[in-house]
């Protein structure tokens, strides 16, 4: 997947609600030589924005990015109350995990205005990756209409299109937790020119994205961390005594994050969604995208949070996403691994 000829790395803005699957986004990130992590921003949504942000500089910490600016958003969505989902992510937001306390401090500024400064400072150079609700994103619009031109491309894991959802019938978290965010941000980027529409990551692809203990396993080897992980279903709660601090780390993130998959029905595995939408980011080659206009329902009595894509234009507006719709686990599977057990083997 990696152009050994690129002569730049791709420069991300990031944008998370800092839970299991963004925990593996940031470090495969951070292990990606072709990844310059230029800000994060932090949102709640997994778990609340102060936790959200504390899990992100531990991660960043972990991965020697001390450097990099952390900017928090706000504590609510713009309309409706927060709801956060530690069922799924844990307590704390990282499953099992105990990562170590921080010693980074946050930015003096807001995530929306981190995200409006550094696009006004580097026009048409940043790629922004979005892997929780869209809130900081749509106050940043707020503040500069001029940022879907100004962003080089827009990667966002959110929504479920013609596909169940995984919140309520149709609805996906991240926009279930913010539709109006999500609104706001579809409707403004229907200025950008056609080939950088904003690519969407949506459930119908990402839960073809499974990560199964065979995985864990794996990257643990990778690493020449030991003892090699084997994660059972028959072990709940375990701990993990990797000898390798990352692997330790993500290996008791998604133990908890398999066994609420398991216990929702869906199998002894874990749906990396945000990893996925972060490797799109740096290889949009690795999928297949189809154009649509995408608009979000905010008032259906049944389907508020539902994203509506239309590919026939019986609305008569123009496309705003390129929706991933193709792409092979396999290979991604064996780019995360070796990229992140590389780079665990030297932390």
């Amino acid at each position: 997947m990696t152009d050994v000829d690129s002569p730049a790395r791709t420069r991300l803005l990031v944008d998370v609600d800092t839970g299991i699957d963004d925990s593996l986004a940031l470090v495969y990130l951070a292990a990606s030589p072709e990844a310059e992590i230029v800000a994060v921003c932090c949102t709640a949504g997994n778990v609340p924005t102060a936790q959200v942000t504390r899990n992100t500089l531990s991660w960043l910490e972990i991965c020697g990015l001390a450097d990099v600016e952390v900017a928090v958003g706000v504590d609510a969505p713009l309309v409706a109350p927060l709801m956060t989902t530690e069922d799924t992510h844990g307590p704390l937001g990282v499953g099992y995990a105990d990562l170590p306390a921080p010693t980074m401090t946050v930015s003096g500024r807001t995530a929306a205005q981190a995200w409006v400064d550094l696009a006004r400072e580097n026009p048409g150079e940043l790629v922004g990756l979005v892997t929780g609700p869209m809130t900081n994103l749509a106050l940043a619009l707020r503040l500069e209409p001029a940022l879907p031109v100004l962003l080089k491309r827009l990667v966002i894991m959110g929504g479920s299109i013609d596909h169940p959802g995984n919140t309520t019938p149709t609805s996906e978290w991240n926009v279930a937790v913010d539709p109006e965010a999500a609104k706001e941000v579809f409707d403004a980027f229907d200025a950008v020119p056609s080939g950088r529409e904003p690519i969407v990551c949506a459930l119908g692809l990402t839960e073809r994205i499974e990560m199964h203990p065979s995985h864990v396993a794996r990257l643990a080897e990778i690493a020449g961390s030991v003892p090699v992980e084997h994660l059972s279903i028959d072990e709940v709660g375990a701990r993990s005594t990797a000898s390798v601090p990352v692997v330790r780390y993500l290996t008791d993130a998604v133990r908890f994050y398999m066994e609420f998959h398991h216990a929702q029905g869906e199998g002894y595995l874990a749906h990396m969604h945000d990893p996925f939408a972060a490797a799109v980011a740096l290889h949009p080659e690795i999928a297949e995208y189809a154009l649509a206009t995408v608009d979000v329902e905010l008032v259906g009595t049944l389907t508020r949070g539902t994203t509506v894509a239309d590919r026939r234009g019986f609305w008569g507006r123009r496309p705003n996403a390129a929706i991933a719709v193709s792409t092979d686990p396999d290979a991604f599977f064996d780019h995360l691994l070796e990229t992140v057990g590389a780079f665990a083997a030297g932390r």
